[in-house]
């Protein structure tokens, strides 16, 4: 996984040892075509339990020695070791570890002296509980595969997803991709954003374009987005073009908010059909996905639309219908949570509350998540809104805690939670009404959420996804009615949906999905944020 995430040009893990005897040969191989292609640098993971595929075990110390001996390199060794067990805990890691022990404490309260040993994880994106020595031996199974040579099955026991996230590297750290099949027909696919910025475009784009190329397509990459497209800013892409994408932030291909009107159309039919364009990626945001459904359904007036259609969700506001996960969500909750790490640090100090606004329009996914992820005694979103009664009560849970000796309170506000009582109105309220117990402070992190490099998590997400997508290109291209979709992570499993599908899923006034399963997590989030436990 953290070959994906850094875009490094080789790995050798203990489930998938090389497959030929002389592996040393191959990976030099590799690597010298990459220095002729351009790259400056080469990183190769190796897991610490790595081997060949006769159990002899390969160290950092022994590649290092292959590299400077057969290829002259000045090679360096990092030998991370515990400084992977260190460092600040990332969001994910705080409100997961909160959701595993509120069902771990249920599962006690539950359970009788002969309720079987349970193991609480995750799975499928949910909280679940399995068997607690069925775990411990299909994780000694592993190692027991490896150590019989039986990697095929060792590889099928780390997951689907584990599996197809290997196939793809192998294919991401080629220097070049491989020369077309003389007999295919060669598709021209463009790969395209649309919405806000979100962290993990690049290596969505990236992973999109280098795997086109390396089916035999030619891949296109339209700059400035919509606007880009009506204009014709659209250029042929090769394999170094999107070289050093992987880890960073942003949009290198451009993005904007723009949704085409009516009259425009035209001009982009024409766009797609002077480029010749088979097939067309969306990665983005809701502005995206409107504009590939206006197109979708533009397809009678316009035969030039009339194309293979994807969309793949990114943005930081997790709003967009068909996936639980949106590239982008999980680096700005970890934007979040680092500012709020450090103004809980400035308030503690000080006896002092702080009202922090985050964004996500009329989505709490931010709010909520962050919430639990930074211990926040009020959350307010817009899937509840916010009454007079609500702040009153919250008043004086505050007033209760600081007169028992909290020093610190934290609540975060969604931007579009309640038009009226806006955060400098709550900061007001509080600070009035809080007397001497505390003041109040406000903080409106605005478009730092949208910035930064992606995390591992997102970087992951969006090379999954955009694989699947390009599958979906080709496989649609050779149908006589293609299709327009979107997709997405539903239940830890990639799902696609019918283009015509997105007005029955998605509150269209809101800009949200009709169904979002963060929503049940409200009930922890108010238990973690009582001011005392309940009596009875």
């Amino acid at each position: 996984m953290s070959a994906l995430a850094t875009g490094a040009d080789w790995a050798l893990i203990p489930e998938s040892p090389p497959d030929v005897d002389d592996w040393e040969a191959k990976m030099c191989e590799v690597l010298t075509a990459g220095r002729q292609a351009g790259r400056r640098d080469s990183i190769v993971i190796v897991a610490e339990g790595a081997q060949d595929r006769y159990g002899n075990p390969i160290t950092c110390d022994y590649v290092q020695k292959v590299l400077e001996e057969r290829l002259g390199e000045d090679a360096r060794v990092t030998i991370l070791g515990h400084v992977q067990r260190g460092g600040s805990p990332s969001a994910f890691d705080r409100y997961l570890t909160t959701l595993l022990g509120y069902a771990a404490v249920d599962q006690i309260l539950a359970a009788t002296p002969d309720t079987e040993p349970q193991l609480i994880g995750m799975r499928e994106n949910r909280i679940t509980h399995s068997s607690l020595m069925d775990s411990v031996r299909q994780t000694h199974a592993v190692a027991d595969f490896i150590a019989a040579k039986d990697y095929d099955k060792a590889m099928e026991m780390r997951g689907g997803s584990f599996r197809e996230n290997f196939r793809t590297l192998r294919t991401l750290v080629r220097a070049l991709p491989h020369p077309p099949d003389p007999n295919q027909k060669i598709l021209r696919l463009a790969v395209m954003h649309g919405g806000g910025p979100a962290p993990g475009m690049n290596t969505a784009a990236r992973t999109a374009i280098r795997l086109g190329l390396d089916k035999g397509h030619t891949m296109l990459g339209v700059d400035d987005g919509i606007s880009g497209l009506i204009h014709g800013n659209i250029r042929e892409m090769d394999w170094m073009s999107v070289h050093g994408w992987a880890p960073k932030g942003g949009a290198e291909l451009g993005t904007n908010r723009r949704v085409p009107k009516k009259s425009e159309f035209y001009a982009i039919a024409r766009q797609l059909e002077e480029h010749r364009v088979d097939g067309l990626l969306m990665i983005g945001g809701w502005a995206g996905y409107k504009a590939l459904y206006q197109m979708y359904n533009e397809r009678e007036s316009f035969p030039a639309f009339n194309i293979p259609m994807i969309c793949l969700p990114a943005t930081i506001n997790n709003n967009l219908p068909g996936s639980e996960l949106s590239i982008g969500s999980d680096t700005a909750l970890n934007s979040i949570v680092e500012v709020v790490d450090k103004i809980k640090q400035s308030a503690v100090a000080s006896h002092r509350c702080f009202v922090v606004e985050v964004m996500g329009r009329y989505c709490g996914y931010l709010a909520l998540m962050s919430g639990l992820a930074t211990g926040a005694e009020r959350v307010y979103l817009p899937e509840e809104g916010v009454t007079i009664g609500d702040l009153q009560k919250d008043l004086a849970d505050l007033i209760e805690g600081f007169r028992r000796g909290k020093r610190l309170g934290l609540l975060i506000r969604n931007e579009k939670s309640n038009s009226l009582y806006s955060t400098d109105f709550m900061a007001a309220l509080f600070e009035q009404e809080g007397g001497e117990l505390f003041d109040v402070r406000t903080a409106i992190l605005g478009h730092l959420q949208q910035g930064g490099d992606p995390t591992p998590f997102d970087r992951i997400q969006a090379i999954r996804l955009s694989r699947r997508c390009i599958e979906f290109l080709i496989e649609e291209s050779e149908k006589t009615n293609p299709t327009g979709a979107f997709m997405g992570l539903q239940g830890g499993k990639v799902q696609f949906f019918k283009m015509d599908s997105l007005p029955s899923m998605m509150d269209m006034d809101h800009e949200r999905p009709k169904e979002q399963w963060w929503l049940e997590l409200r009930t922890i989030a108010r238990v973690m944020a009582q001011p005392a436990p309940h009596r009875k």
